[in-house]
């Protein structure tokens, strides 16, 4: 009778357990990609932070925490002010732009009708779809006044939210700084509780498989942003740093940068350089096949322990499946999974 008393009592404690654990998880729930972040960049500087923190000890009460947490803010919100404002400047002449492709149409490019080849079928389809005001006002007709106002207003609205998160996120990595030692403790305890031995090694397993992300994903799309701006400067691209940093952010994501450089060759095209977009092709499908195939490989999976299949799967199932955030857990899960796989199959 005891017995069966006492292993009730234990169903309904773990019940208790896993439904405040769920009733929190709920709460909690819009702020949980926050906290991932804050995690994915307290990992990310997490060397650098304890270089700083072993020389000057006194400072890691606050002013440590608070100064990286400062730089990581800037380092965002930086680069972001500035597009703004570049994107600000821009629209007034999109504005126009508009209005009097709407009025007049828009003239063919003069790059299309100096092409060494025959190229009727493009004047006509440029005819019938942009040349005249009438197909102009099919292309652009809805975009008008109220229409980009709601738009803005939806815009505006989702950007009010990022920015919150955005707060949230740097609250929380000023926190986890602060107290990265009583979590690591903390972290360590649980998962020797949960998964006996084998959890320090997961844990570590996935800060490696975080850490090598960042590198390779981060920075050596930052590289690959830096030469294709280059490049851009080299072949007059219209804003070229601006597409430069567009390009490292875009690099960042598995095939992501040749959008971006497609487009600067496109922008070549429109002002009738056609060498110039052939060079900056050229240019971006050597330094996007270099990075894809010889330095992230080589980062990603040496950190991880994986081969760079089950890493590309870990980015893009991650991206699918948590937007920007996958890129980071998406590794981190794949390289726990497979080395609990590896330690399920090794012979005894």
């Amino acid at each position: 009778m005891i017995d069966g008393a006492g292993t009730a009592q234990r169903v309904l404690r773990i019940a208790l357990v896993v439904a405040l654990a769920l009733l929190g998880l709920w709460v909690a729930l819009p702020f949980v990609p926050a906290l991932l972040w804050a995690v994915v960049l307290a990992i990310a500087v997490s060397p650098v932070y304890a270089r700083a923190e072993a020389r000057w000890p006194a400072g890691k009460a606050v002013w440590l925490p608070l100064l990286f947490t400062a730089a990581i803010g800037l380092a965002v919100l930086i680069p972001l002010g500035l597009g703004i404002v570049r994107a600000a400047q821009e629209a007034h002449d999109l504005a126009a732009w508009l209005a009097s492709a709407r009025a007049n149409g828009v003239p063919e490019p003069g790059w299309a009708t100096g092409l060494p080849f025959p190229h009727q079928a493009l004047d006509d389809w440029w005819v019938a779809n942009l040349g005249t005001p009438e197909a102009a006002q099919r292309q652009f007709g809805h975009l008008t006044d109220p229409e980009m106002i709601a738009r803005s207003r939806t815009i505006g609205g989702h950007a009010v939210r990022k920015a919150i998160v955005f707060a949230f996120t740097l609250l929380a990595f000023f926190f986890m700084l602060r107290h990265q030692d009583d979590i690591a403790a903390q972290a360590r305890r649980a998962g020797d509780r949960l998964f006996g031995p084998a959890g320090e090694r997961i844990g570590a397993q996935m800060i490696r498989s975080v850490r090598g992300t960042i590198d390779g994903l981060v920075l050596v799309g930052i590289g690959e942003g830096v030469l294709m701006a280059i490049g851009y400067i080299a072949a007059g691209v219209p804003h070229p740093v601006l597409m430069g940093a567009a390009t490292a952010v875009a690099a960042m994501i598995p095939f992501g940068a040749a959008i971006l450089i497609g487009l600067a060759a496109l922008m070549l095209l429109g002002q009738g350089a056609v060498g110039w977009a052939t060079a900056i092709v050229i240019l971006g499908a050597a330094v996007v096949f270099v990075a894809d195939h010889f330095v992230r490989p080589v980062l990603i999976g040496g950190a991880t322990r994986l081969p760079f299949l089950w890493v590309l799967i870990g980015i893009l199932g991650g991206v699918e499946a948590f937007g920007l955030l996958g890129l980071f857990i998406g590794p981190a899960v794949m390289a726990a999974l497979i080395l609990l796989w590896r330690e399920l199959v090794a012979s005894d």
